[in-house]
């Protein structure tokens, strides 16, 4: 892991001042992280106070993330996000607040400035005026330095306000909120991992030309989109199966609490048993861990089990289980939450894990045994709750595939 820079040591060093006489601000503010090319991705924080302790509001759309783990010490703040390895450190500097944005990856420690400027509930204030209009189903090329990806937007516009989201073969980029200002929509997202910023030229209302995406500090994608009612994704190869000769699967690992569990334990017998393939590090895991959790806990009694498989940035089992805790706590999960031990980023994952399936190439990945102990039915990716209509769709699958295996 890379070393902090100096300028994390410099926030954190505390004044001597009394913690009383600077309390933390209240309303909204909008939050700008700084990129070394000169673009932002701003989003939105509702600061307020609860029982007497700071609260932020993080709103992306209809989202808003409650972060309650806020330490302040005079102008200092530390501030927690509630899952990923992820942290603000800041100080009040001229009315604003100022510092860092400190996520943890597999391979290094990603910093980026950022700014929060008082007042200012809206994400892009100088978006005034438009004639253009964006709502609808958009069929999208995504291109890095690689290979194209095909995606699909959806957009909802009001007045020059637009939110939305996008689709892709491995989930959706959740909540995006933005506007569109005379030829030009502007959409972000911050969720303590995603670090989104889209920008695109509207060339007519079924053409949108010349796009940027932005991701994170450094990242970069062109896109352009044409209006389309059917826009779909394409089909890939990004399935699960299991090998010639395999029937089931076989594997035991430690949960968070130490304990070894295996799939042929006694819980899981004559069960219908799904299996979460995730990560603590993944947006998209959080919207399935969420729903899976509420699932487990209505219909568990009808004969079904569950229990996830996470593959973690490191080897490390302290830090593992330091950041898949705070799934648990936050999605008061009860079904068992395995570490594997192997990191996410191993080309030999599944060999090392789970050797009966072909290649895990999505996270999440949802297998279904049925109670006979052979695995049944595979999922790969997941739409969640900001994709409207196609999470709706993908939670009907979901309990008819739970409704015929239990039969």
């Amino acid at each position: 892991m890379k070393k902090i820079p100096w300028l994390i040591c410099l926030i954190t060093a505390f004044a001597t001042t009394s913690f009383a006489n600077l309390p933390m601000p209240t309303g909204w503010w909008r939050a700008s992280l700084l990129r070394k090319d000169g673009n932002t991705i701003d989003f939105n924080v509702s600061m307020q106070y609860k029982n007497g302790k700071p609260i932020w509001y993080i709103r992306n759309a209809s989202e808003k993330i409650a972060v309650t783990a806020i330490e302040q010490k005079q102008d200092s703040i530390l501030v927690q996000m509630p899952l990923f390895e992820s942290e603000f450190r800041l100080q009040f500097t001229n009315n604003t607040l100022q510092g860092v944005w400190i996520k943890n990856t597999s391979t290094s420690t990603q910093v980026m400035p950022v700014v929060f400027t008082p007042g200012e509930q809206q994400r892009y204030p100088l978006a005034k005026q438009t004639k253009r209009k964006v709502s609808g189903r958009w069929g999208a090329t995504f291109v890095d330095n690689t290979k194209p990806m095909q995606a699909v937007i959806e957009f909802k516009q009001t007045g020059t306000a637009l939110t939305g989201t996008v689709l892709t073969p491995t989930g959706d980029y959740r909540y995006l909120e933005g506007a569109v200002h005379n030829d030009t929509v502007k959409l972000s997202t911050f969720d303590g991992s995603h670090a989104y910023y889209f920008r695109g030229t509207i060339h007519n209302d079924s053409s949108i030309a010349d796009g940027f995406f932005y991701s994170g500090a450094t990242n970069f994608e062109n896109w352009t989109a044409q209006k389309n009612a059917t826009a779909a994704l394409p089909d890939t190869l990004a399935a699960v199966y299991l090998k010639r000769g395999e029937d089931s699967l076989h594997f035991r690992f430690p949960d968070i609490d130490s304990n070894m569990v295996s799939i042929s334990d006694a819980r899981f017998r004559n069960k219908v048993v799904i299996i979460q393939i995730m990560g603590s590090w993944c947006p998209n895991c959080m919207d399935e861990t969420a729903f899976l959790s509420k699932y487990y806990e209505d219909n568990k009694q009808r004969g079904i089990e569950m229990v996830a498989l996470a593959y973690e940035y490191s080897t490390d089992f302290s830090r593992s289980q330091k950041s898949l805790r705070k799934f648990q706590q936050h999605f008061n999960i009860t079904y068992p939450m395995l570490i594997t031990g192997v990191r996410v980023g191993d080309t030999l994952r599944t060999e090392k894990t789970l050797p009966e399936i072909t290649r895990i190439k999505m996270f999440p990945t949802t297998l279904f045994v049925g109670r006979d102990g052979k695995l049944k039915k595979t999922h790969t990716g997941f739409n969640g709750p900001a994709t409207g209509i196609h999470y709706e769709a993908f939670k009907k699958e979901f309990n008819n595939i739970v409704a015929e295996l239990l039969k």
